[in-house]
């Protein structure tokens, strides 16, 4: 136990260096899957490592250790007190930003539905009068797409339908719940921080590449990601689709060059270390087991 509980946290520092590479080699749709993944497994690890580090500041508290001490058994602590401390303050920072994370989310889920309140069910696309050019895909049953009469106003109808086609691969593919575990994993384990937007670019480049094939043209789909951000820019200049923003540079420029291969070896080698992460917390579990039992024995 005494090296293993530590393996998932040793993960978290190395899988966020991957991200850049995953991102640039790895077709989209595949990295961003493996990646939100991976960092999913290293947070529960890194979570269930922190549970067990803590045992050695419970001291009394569990009761197969009391009656380890009744019974006269000696029970080594498996790591220093010290440790086990930072591991129980740790832990409930961990909770408290999943609270909070989870809150963030529901809200503004609650937000965007409230936008489409009134609208028929079967309605897909929903027209907001606004001088604000945005577009939004809203997750749920049915999925709505939610834009502004100023982002239609500004784009020409080739780049309408691969404005439309771009927000409905957001929700065929469910690309809000991916950006959420990946942002749950992060408020569990802030070492994986980089993974969040990464995966956010990731889902992007994927409907980028979706909007592209079916609109067989993608100089047409790099043009209308230009013109909007463009629009959204000049509307507020500090918005995430800034033009000057890299993220959207680095798209337009993918789009102007062949779809990236899939690389399923880069990619098996990413979920792979989130398995490893998960694999060495559950041998930490037997290793405390173990411990316990022999003190009992």
């Amino acid at each position: 136990m005494r090296f293993d509980v530590y393996t998932p946290l040793l993960v978290s520092v190395v899988l966020p260096l991957l991200c850049p590479v995953i991102g640039r080699r790895v077709a989209p749709a595949l990295a961003a899957r493996v990646l939100t993944s991976a960092a999913v497994l290293t947070a529960a690890a890194t979570t269930w490592s922190l549970i067990l580090l803590t045992t050695a500041l419970l001291g009394e508290a569990p009761p197969v250790v009391r009656e380890a001490h009744e019974d006269g058994h000696r029970l080594a602590d498996p790591v220093p007190e010290a440790i086990g401390v930072a591991a129980c303050l740790a832990l409930a920072a961990v909770a408290w930003r999943v609270q909070r994370a989870v809150r963030a989310e529901r809200g503004t889920r609650r937000a965007l539905r409230r936008l489409c309140e009134g609208q028929p069910r079967d309605t897909e696309l929903v027209v907001a009068a606004s001088k604000v050019p945005q577009a939004f895909a809203i997750p749920g049953r049915p999925g709505r797409i939610l834009v502004t009469s100023a982002m239609l106003g500004a784009l020409t109808p080739a780049e309408r339908r691969v404005l439309l086609a771009h927000e409905r691969a957001h929700l065929t593919h469910r690309h809000g719940s991916l950006v959420t575990a990946a942002t749950l994993a992060v408020a569990a384990n802030p070492l994986l921080g980089p993974v969040r937007p990464a995966v956010t670019f990731l889902v992007e480049r994927w409907a980028d590449e979706q909007a592209a094939t079916a609109v067989g043209d993608r100089a047409t789909t790099a043009r209308a990601l230009a013109r909007a951000a463009l629009s959204a820019g000049r509307a507020h200049p500090s918005c995430a689709l800034n033009f000057t923003d890299r993220a959207v540079t680095r798209r337009i420029a993918a789009l102007q060059t062949a779809p990236p291969p899939r690389l399923w070896p880069a990619a098996a080698a990413v979920l792979a270390l989130g398995a490893l992460a998960a694999l060495f917390a559950a041998d930490a579990t037997s290793d405390l087991a173990a411990l316990l039992s022999n003190a009992l024995g």
